[in-house]
């Protein structure tokens, strides 16, 4: 069956799509003609997300560069704003946007602990407020949230990025059981380890000591991921809500 024909969607808003999984998920849908609203969330990250919406518009898609913070309840609802005003809608959300830095418990401060919980749990619950009252309105939209195989396996250095990952998929279930009669799917993908950017600081031993952990042999690349977020969007998910898809090589079991 080919999942492109399934997917009937026509726009979608990826944060932290300036690289990474995010950026690998924007040209992902892009290919098969929904229109993307690539985020970023500062100006540091602009050169980077304007690459990847050229690489869209070079091959016939259509997208939207929109700097925001998730982190910021007024910039989010500037962002939704934006999207609804360029694309009419937004059929789906792809809550993405996420920091990571190795710090054991009794090195975190409290200011890095706490910009780790807002990117990723704040964020994830505050561009999914906004977006309710579009998705109500027509009684239809998707969202699918970015959690980590870590959530479930925990992992030293990574406490504040293991706890806020963990919250984001009980946050997805708790919001499934409250929109599942609107026509709204709201689930997770927990991808596992991924050759990204946010591995680039990671010393090669502990690359390695993780791969070896991996029983498929290897790290994830983007492309390994992007599919469960595509049949997440598809109308064969339909009946998936509150649901963790987990791309990661045999490193847990969910």
């Amino acid at each position: 069956m080919n999942l492109d024909k399934n997917i009937l969607v026509s726009s979608v808003l990826i944060t932290g799509a300036s690289s990474g999984i995010g950026a690998g998920l924007a040209k992902a849908f892009a290919r098969i003609g929904v229109r993307v609203a690539i985020n970023f969330p500062t100006e540091q990250e602009r050169v980077a997300a304007l690459s990847v919406l050229e690489g869209i518009t070079n091959n016939g898609g259509e997208g939207l560069l929109i700097k925001a913070d998730v982190r910021d309840e007024s910039q989010v609802e500037g962002m939704i704003a934006e999207v609804m005003r360029s694309f009419g809608k937004l059929d789906v959300l792809i809550n993405n946007a996420g920091v990571a830095r190795a710090s054991l418990v009794e090195d975190t401060s409290l200011e890095d602990w706490q910009r780790t919980i807002d990117t990723h749990l704040k964020g994830t619950f505050l561009c999914t407020r906004a977006v309710l009252p579009h998705m109500y309105s027509r009684n239809f939209g998707k969202i699918i949230n970015t959690a980590s195989q870590l959530a479930y396996k925990g992992a030293p250095a990574f406490s504040d990025y293991t706890a806020a990952k963990g919250g984001i998929i009980s946050f997805t279930r708790s919001l499934a059981l409250e929109i599942g009669d609107r026509g709204i799917n709201a689930n997770c993908v927990a991808p596992g380890a991924t050759m990204t950017p946010m591995l680039e600081d990671v010393p090669g031993d502990v690359l390695e000591d993780i791969r070896g952990q991996i029983p498929k042999g290897n790290l994830a690349e983007v492309d390994d991921i992007v599919g469960s977020y595509l049949f997440l969007a598809s109308e064969m998910a339909s009946h998936y809500q509150g649901q963790c898809l987990s791309p990661n090589g045999g490193d847990a079991f969910l």
